[in-house]
């Protein structure tokens, strides 16, 4: 049986065993069908070592015109996707090439990028200074200080729902990658603004975070904050993104900036202020410590501040 034909139950398999998003069910669909179409529709056992060899030479001279060579964690978004379809094909005894021969791409340390203390600051206050309706200045205001607060991935702010939270308890429980649930902490000042958008909300929708009628707005209405705007549907990703991006605009950032670069920042401030890795692993809801050593750059400045306060004292003094 051909490759495509065990493709279907594969990504059926992913989405309900697995719990995978929509977002990567389609992903690895793209992902995977451009495989099979590369090598023209093998059947399992004729995957080999060679057959992945020249696929990834593909793939490292495959040019987009507007986007130039695929980069090297899109490369390895391609390999692992089809060794996740290897390792399935293994599960249900199909003879294929073995998952753990699939070897990514190797790529450069990259540091996240992340806001200091004034630009964090600057931030939170833009949308408050930003001449919008009311109710815009509440909402933007609530997500960038939940951002802050939670640590919160783009998708899983998006798609909030108003009864996930509490505005009594300072805590609340998100799901985030591969379904798994895990609890985030509100501070003081993003519970204040909450409040203060959902307080100016007459609408039923049960997002926390929607699309409001910009233009409209700018005009008056029964409720102080609303603005008198039409209520749409829910804030995406990439408007919310397009929204943090506006701001640190607004607050004259020069960093390219992105909701990650917020997740970023929260947990470099935990760090910063003394919390340890696996804590933050945790809030960050990491499957593996690995993924949260990227934040090294601020343990390895830690360390630097304990070697100058405690190495070497008693030859300082000696020298007075």
């Amino acid at each position: 049986m051909k490759l495509s034909r065990h493709l279907r139950n594969f990504l059926t398999y992913m989405e309900i065993e697995k719990g995978r998003s929509s977002m990567t069910i389609a992903n690895y669909d793209f992902y995977l069908s451009r495989f099979i179409e590369w090598a023209a529709d093998p059947n399992p056992e004729d995957v080999m070592d060679e057959t992945v060899t020249n696929y990834r030479l593909w793939l490292n001279r495959l040019e987009d015109k507007t986007r130039g060579t695929l980069k090297k964690n899109t490369q390895n978004y391609h390999l692992i996707a089809l060794r996740s379809f290897l390792k399935y094909l293994a599960k249900k005894n199909i003879k294929t090439l073995a998952p753990e021969k699939i070897e990514l791409a190797k790529q450069g340390s990259r540091e996240p990028v992340f806001l200091e203390a004034e630009d964090i600051e600057r931030l939170l206050e833009a949308p408050t200074k930003s001449g919008d309706a009311d109710i815009l200045q509440a909402r933007d205001k609530a997500i960038l200080e939940l951002f802050f607060s939670t640590g919160m991935r783009v998708s899983e702010l998006a798609n909030l729902k108003r009864d996930q939270i509490n505005l009594n308890r300072d805590e609340f429980t998100v799901r985030g990658k591969g379904d798994k649930t895990r609890v985030v902490f509100v501070s003081n000042q993003a519970r204040h603004w909450l409040k203060k958008y959902l307080e100016a909300r007459d609408d039923e929708s049960e997002f926390m975070f929607i699309r409001h009628d910009r233009a409209a707005g700018q005009t008056p209405s029964s409720s102080p904050l609303s603005g008198g705007g039409k209520v749409a549907g829910a804030l995406t990703p990439r408007s919310i993104e397009r929204l943090v991006k506006r701001y640190a605009l607004m607050a004259g950032i020069p960093k390219d900036i992105s909701p990650h670069s917020l997740r970023h920042s929260f947990a470099t401030d935990l760090l910063m202020n003394g919390a340890d890795l696996r804590s933050v692993q945790v809030m960050l809801g990491h499957s593996s410590i690995t993924t949260t050593q990227v934040y090294t750059h601020v343990t390895n400045k830690q360390l630097r501040d304990v070697h100058q306060a405690f190495h070497g004292t008693r030859r300082d003094n000696n020298n007075e």
